[in-house]
């Protein structure tokens, strides 16, 4: 299987090369690419691989500010790149990360969202349901949590908010809804399905700093 080295390293932070096994450093990541032209010879991964990651983030065309500052910097002179945290660090930032109180009402918010993915019908969505073949995986749930934590540790905070997490539905679940033959005829697009479940899924209220220093 050539997928199976890219399976294994995300799966089990190690790659096997010629019968030994390596573990990698941590903190690892996984980053790719996608092409949307030029996919001659190329093969789409399995759902269940892509379903590994944790986001997928659409990269557009840059503003003609960030293209400017793009072409200063790429044809002018060589710039010496420093570390600004050492992997240590980051294990830190890590563990200190994870230490970030999300409220229960956030996390019930989350399963609903993906719960509203699987089983359209049960939350008013009838609508949808033709246009969905799959619903999200309950790695998008942990996605959601996760990143939900890891914005509000960004923003100096040490609990998150629904607006951490409403912002990174679409980013967690684009790559994990499987649409239907006839979602596609019409043209509809995973991020449409997603902001239909966001507009039937009322948000929790936000928790209190004291209740979630308390917790």
């Amino acid at each position: 299987m050539l997928n199976s080295p890219l399976l294994e390293v995300m799966q089990e932070r190690q790659v096997t090369i010629a019968g030994e096994t390596h573990k990698v450093p941590e903190p690892f990541l996984v980053m790719a690419t996608q092409n949307p032209i030029e996919t001659e010879g190329t093969y789409p991964l399995p759902e269940a691989q892509v379903d590994r990651f944790m986001m997928k983030v659409l990269v557009d065309y840059p503003s003609e500010e960030e293209e400017f500052v793009i072409a200063q910097r790429v044809t002018g002179p060589a710039t010496i790149v420093s570390a600004v945290a050492s992997m240590g660090q980051l294990a830190e930032l890590q563990q200190e990360c994870r230490k970030v109180y999300v409220d229960p009402s956030l996390m019930q918010y989350a399963v609903k969202l993906v719960s509203a993915t699987r089983r359209p019908d049960r939350y008013g969505l009838a609508d949808i349901a033709k246009y969905l073949t799959y619903g999200a995986s309950p790695r998008a749930t942990i996605g959601l949590i996760e990143g939900a934590r890891a914005l509000a540790f960004m923003r100096g905070r040490n609990y998150a908010l629904p607006e951490d997490m409403t912002g990174l539905v679409g980013d967690v679940f684009r790559h994990r809804l499987v649409l239907s033959y006839e979602a596609l005829a019409d043209g509809l697009t995973p991020d449409q399905i997603v902001q239909k479940v966001m507009k039937k899924i009322p948000t929790p209220d936000k928790p209190l700093a004291t209740s979630a220093a308390a917790a």
